[in-house]
């Protein structure tokens, strides 16, 4: 969530900054603006006739001390008048406040200078390029007759199950997805991140903080009995463990990971670019999160992003960054980096990871704040990363590393397997 105080000191950079994230309904920011100008004035008037009031009851006291009732009664007959204007006044106030905040979290976070103009995918700006794209002969199979071909996973008994975009591991399909889990948390740990078991389902304040409500809950999954959402992303369980928490200086950067199932609806998903594990409703994902201090959150991006890249080195895998465009990017982040692997079956590029900073904007909502050194209190910085997202990772490993006789498993993965094939 923006800060109020930002945008009316610096309206028209927030006008220019969410025209590059192609935001639809810019005249929010004056209504915002607006609704805080009321808010600021009622306030100043409550006040005012608060301080009057304490003023009247301080002097009906001491006149009734030196027995001056008459003039204390004659004060004290206008402190119903008094009772009846704060009441008044504080009720406009909260309703001013409410609206206020129904306005202001339909405003999404401000891009970094350096986010690329643009609305599409096609436009996102290409960092680098990394490894060399695998040549497979004709007969190459894509990762879903793979999986069928070796008994790998079995995407109709997952529809029998639970439906579409659910499948079921086997064999060594599930021993290579706990590989890739396993694997993935030992250099989280490694790179000093502290491991976290999470619950799947949050609550509805849980969804606000990190910005997955008001904005997407057609994504999510609804628990309606209970109120709760299955989660989109560890990221959302793992940054709400600080809603409401001060930190102290000393406790920064806050590094955590965490392995959860991901739930996610994916609505008017469809075509063959969602075939087998391109696009899921349930699954598996380890997931970074820091909370840093603002002054080092984009050196902290960087090496987040580099983290990435290494696993994806590590497992032999081409892939590219990209800095994501204005109108590509998510909700509430500042500043994305997407990673994609190359699929030489299907023969194009498929997203595995995202690194994002999202700034204030997830702290304020969860009131996430460190005390700096000074004393002060002040907003953390917040950010996430997948290392990795499990579906298009095993998708390009099968693809990429097919051979006459059979699937060679990365070198790495190995003593996580125990096999070093699957034939």
């Amino acid at each position: 969530m923006l800060q109020v105080s930002y945008i009316r000191e610096n309206r028209d950079n927030v006008l220019e900054r969410l025209a590059v994230k192609n935001f639809k309904q810019p005249e929010l920011v004056d209504e915002v603006l607006k609704l805080d100008e009321q808010r600021r004035q009622t306030q100043n008037t409550l006040d005012g006739v608060s301080a009057e009031a304490n003023a009247a009851a301080k002097q009906i006291g001491e006149l009734m001390r030196s027995s001056k009732k008459e003039e204390a009664e004659t004060i004290k007959s206008k402190s119903n008048i008094w009772k009846e204007d704060i009441k008044k006044l504080s009720e406009q106030l909260s309703g001013i406040e409410q609206e206020l905040q129904q306005k202001i979290v339909l405003l999404p976070n401000l891009p970094h200078s350096s986010v690329p103009k643009g609305i599409t995918p096609e436009e996102n700006e290409i960092v680098l390029e990394h490894g060399d794209k695998p040549q497979l002969p004709a007969n190459a199979l894509p990762h879903w007759e793979l999986a069928a071909k070796y008994n790998l996973i079995d995407f109709e008994l997952g529809v029998k199950i639970t439906g579409a975009g659910f499948p079921v591991y086997k064999g060594k399909g599930a021993k290579l997805q706990r590989a890739l889990i396993a694997f993935f948390l030992d250099e989280a740990e490694k790179a000093g991140y502290d491991e976290r078991m999470l619950p799947l389902l949050v609550n509805e304040a849980s969804g606000f903080g990190t910005g997955q409500l008001p904005d997407k809950e057609g994504q999510m999954y609804h628990v309606g009995v209970d109120n709760l959402y299955l989660i989109p992303t560890a990221e959302v369980p793992i940054t709400n463990l600080y809603r409401d928490v001060i930190l102290k200086a000393d406790e920064l950067p806050v590094k955590n990971c965490g392995y959860t199932a991901c739930f996610r609806r994916e609505a008017g998903s469809y075509g063959a670019h969602v075939r087998g594990l391109n696009r899921l409703h349930q699954f598996d994902k380890v997931e970074l999160v820091q909370v840093v201090n603002p002054d080092q959150s984009y050196e902290v991006l960087e090496q987040m992003s580099l983290h990435v890249q290494g696993l994806l080195q590590k497992l032999g895998l081409p892939y590219r960054v990209l800095r994501l465009c204005g109108g590509d990017m998510s909700f509430t982040s500042a500043l994305t980096y997407d990673m994609e692997t190359w699929s030489a079956a299907q023969q194009r590029w498929l997203e595995v990871s995202s690194v994002s900073n999202f700034e204030t904007f997830q702290s304020n909502r969860l009131k996430l704040r460190f005390r700096n050194a000074e004393g002060k209190t002040q907003l953390a910085h917040t950010l996430n990363g997948s290392a990795l997202a499990l579906p298009r990772i095993v998708a390009t490993l099968l693809e990429n590393n097919q051979t006459e006789n059979g699937i060679k498993i990365p070198e790495v993965l190995v003593p996580y397997t125990r096999f070093e094939w699957i034939d």
